[in-house]
């Protein structure tokens, strides 16, 4: 392998390592619950310019993703209470809970367009400047400081859906929820705890978002494709699946970029999505 393929190849799993974690919520939310939030992304953006914002009063941006894991958590689980009082109780949770979450997203977007305005906010920090060499193998340091973050985060969720009842509860509800009453366990309630737990995954995407790329209102929009194309290549609701999966998207990006040009690495991209669901429509890890 050539030098050149060899660093599009490490840029693209670092890059796949971004991907994962901006797809882990939907993966969760729409893999699991099989709610299509479409805002996700927006929450996303969302945490970005808060974490933006504490950047500038002092706190470091990992930091500040600590800090606003639990704000985000319970705005999830309050989004969901609505979404199940007004969509899901009464069986309406298809379209009209689809028109939802549309809504929901321009209204964050919107929100943060009157409040921040519209231009590019952009964070430069000590740990994600410049570049790592081993050998003739470049590797930068914000994708580095991504791909490790996402890492720890994918295994600690790993860890908590299967080592904890919560967890074990949510993967069970996944695949049958009526078989939760008949344990004396609420499935809402779980339902609830798994969508708190989707958005503050947006949260930690957020903060990785504003580290790799200049951030503005609406920069969500871009990603909501390929979120939702990691879901499904991945299998639904496959926390593995879709690591794996954000990981082949972002190598096939980087190498297509590299030999053929950045305009051509989104339809190549999903073109492996497409062939995908051709040969094996459960995706790579479904069942």
């Amino acid at each position: 392998m050539s030098q050149l393929a060899l660093n599009a190849v490490v840029s693209g799993i670092l890059l796949g390592g971004f991907y994962a974690c901006m797809a882990l919520g939907i993966s969760i939310a729409f893999g699991m619950l099989d709610v299509t939030n479409i805002a996700h992304p927006a929450f996303a953006v969302l945490a970005a310019f808060i974490a933006f914002k504490l950047n500038t009063m002092g706190v470091d941006v990992l930091l500040g993703c600590l800090l606003m894991l639990p704000l985000f958590y319970i705005a999830g689980r309050g989004t969901f209470r609505f979404y199940h009082a007004a969509f899901e109780r009464h069986g309406e949770d298809a379209m009209r809970g689809l028109a939802f979450f549309f809504g929901l997203m321009f209204v964050i977007e919107i929100g943060l367009a009157l409040t921040f305005g519209v231009d590019l906010r952009a964070l430069r920090t000590d740990y994600t400047q410049g570049v790592f060499r081993f050998h003739d193998v470049i590797f930068p340091r914000r994708t580095l400081v991504c791909f490790a973050v996402s890492a720890v985060v994918f295994i600690l969720l790993q860890l908590l859906l299967t080592k904890s009842f919560v967890g074990r509860a949510i993967l069970a509800g996944a695949q049958n929820p009526h078989a939760l009453r008949f344990m004396g366990i609420n499935p809402t309630r779980i339902r609830e705890i798994a969508f708190g737990i989707s958005v503050a995954a947006a949260a930690v995407a957020g903060v990785l978002l504003l580290l790799v790329q200049p951030v503005e209102p609406f920069s969500g929009r871009e990603y909501i494709g390929r979120v939702f194309a990691v879901c499904v290549l991945g299998g639904l609701g496959s926390i593995p699946g879709t690591f794996l999966a954000a990981i082949i998207l972002g190598v096939c990006e980087s190498v297509v970029s590299t030999f053929f040009g950045p305009s051509w690495s989104p339809a190549a991209a999903f073109g492996i999505l497409l062939a995908t669901l051709a040969f094996k429509p459960s995706g790579l890890f479904g069942k």
